[in-house]
């Protein structure tokens, strides 16, 4: 390679830096999107290139996960074959000239892990580690093992923030919780990077700043040290020069999501008012706008009858100013087949007073929701009507509207329905409670959104239940 084809790789100053530089045998690092996590993941093993006994696997939850667009593949695509590296698409895996490798794997059920019994591994990577079972992860530390490579093996990691009753990785914030303030949620910046020894007896971890005080404390023991190193966006220059839009990006989040992947909060949380607050709601009208151009009915169904959950139905529109208005809500606890009925007048008064609306309906998992699903799409028979079956949490599929209205670009109309919609949006938080007039009118909003390109946050489908009033405690 000539002088002029010469390519410079090194790691930015701060997180990177750090990332590569620490000697732990486990470190952690993120808090933020974009801090340029990835790239120091990928980095790692190549301070091995000539080791030809070594050989690192780097991890992610699911298997699209590593090949989508712009993911590790392609990541490592651009950077290991400027080393020497030739790719092998069908095992995932680049081999260097002096045969070290670094393959990319996936363990989507808690079960994949036993997959590498046997097996010795001098460095494991863990991508997004928040998406991984803690069982997983303590039991490939096991196999994190190297013999052959005369390396002493370690681990190293990757992570946004997650709260601590995350159910998938919850196990990780506890574990990193030294290196943030319990109270605002934020990093402390003086013990970023510091490192410190732990072990484990009788099922529980136990720390101290240094290795002896554990022996002391354990005779016998092998203490292993970790650290958390945080980083936000501000650490990777290279990524806002390359693309100057994606700082709006985070910061056209709904308010949670902004505070965990812009800010990198490990203690913000969906809770009531943090994912709408009705304050957000300023514009209310007298009348249904007459220049709504598009409009959208999306029902979330219960099929009880005095008592339970509710069904509700939530009419949405959006305007040429690209604002959203809501502009009428249906609700009730009724019989399947009275259900059926309602939302058949409901259609029919629709097409009388606005034209042509789209109905929605969500289907739910198992062989029943496909049936009540199909059962709506018959019963309307000679409407445009579509059912769907939502994937995600509640609030991530609440976040898009949720933007909007923090933003200021919903209307509602004043109606006999409005002060209980209010309500229930300013309490909701994803789990307790109701929250059906939420689900209805986020997969109202997202079907809306999905139809035009302008929008800035991503997409999403929607499913709730009505919340309660008295929520906290989360």
């Amino acid at each position: 390679m000539s002088e002029r084809e010469r390519v410079e790789i090194r790691p930015q100053t701060g997180l990177q830096e750090a990332f590569l530089s620490s000697p732990a045998d486990i470190v952690i690092a993120g808090g933020a999107a974009g801090a340029g996590k990835t790239w120091a993941l990928l980095l790692e093993p190549v301070r091995h290139k000539d080791n030809p006994h070594f050989g690192a696997v780097i991890l992610r939850r699911t298997y699209p996960q590593i090949t989508n667009e712009g993911g590790l593949w392609d990541e490592a695509g651009e950077l290991y074959p400027l080393l020497g590296a030739e790719a092998n698409q069908n095992e995932h895996l680049y081999r260097f000239p002096s045969g070290m490798t670094v393959s990319f794997s996936h363990l989507q059920h808690v079960k994949d892990a036993k997959g590498w019994s046997g097996s010795q591994v001098p460095l494991f990577l863990f991508d997004q580690l928040e998406e991984f079972e803690e069982a997983q992860f303590w039991f490939l530390f096991t196999r994190n093992r190297s013999a052959r490579a005369k390396v002493r093996p370690y681990v190293r990691g990757t992570c946004n923030p997650v709260p601590d009753d995350d159910p998938v990785g919850g196990w990780l914030n506890k574990l990193i919780a030294w290196w943030w303030d319990s109270e605002t949620g934020y990093p402390i910046k003086e013990r970023a990077g510091v490192i410190r020894w732990f072990v484990r007896a009788s099922e529980q971890i136990y720390w101290d700043d240094t290795r002896e005080g554990l022996l002391a404390q354990f005779p016998g023991s092998e203490p292993k040290s970790l650290t958390f190193i945080p980083g936000t966006l501000d650490d990777n220059p290279a990524l806002e020069t390359a693309d100057p839009g994606y700082r709006a990006n985070l910061l056209a989040q709904p308010l949670v999501d902004r505070e965990r992947l812009l800010h990198g909060n490990w203690k913000i949380k969906a809770t009531a008012g943090k994912v709408f607050d009705r304050s957000w709601f300023k514009s209310f009208l007298a009348a249904v706008p007459t220049d709504t151009t598009t409009w959208v009915r999306y029902w979330d169904k219960a099929g009880t009858q005095d008592g339970g959950k509710f069904s509700a139905g939530v009419l949405m529109g959006r305007r040429p100013s690209g604002r959203f208005v809501v502009a009428d809500i249906v609700r009730g606890q009724w019989s399947a087949l009275n259900r059926e009925t309602v939302i058949k007048q409901t259609a029919l008064s629709d097409a009388q007073l606005r034209g042509a609306v789209s109905v929605w309906t969500e289907q739910e998992p198992g062989s029943g929701g496909k049936e009540s699903a199909e059962n709506t799409v018959r019963n309307l028979a000679g409407f445009k009507v579509h059912a769907e079956r939502v994937t995600g949490d509640k609030v991530t599929r609440a976040g898009p509207f949720s933007a909007q209205a923090e933003a200021g670009n919903v209307d509602i109309v004043q109606a006999g329905w409005t002060e209980k919609f209010l309500v229930e949006l300013q309490n909701f938080d994803g789990v307790h409670g109701f929250c059906d007039q939420v689900d209805a009118a986020s997969g109202a909003f997202n079907k809306l959104a999905s139809a035009r390109s302008t929008l800035a946050p991503p997409i999403f489908q929607s499913r709730s239940d009505e919340i309660m009033r008295e929520l906290m405690g989360r």
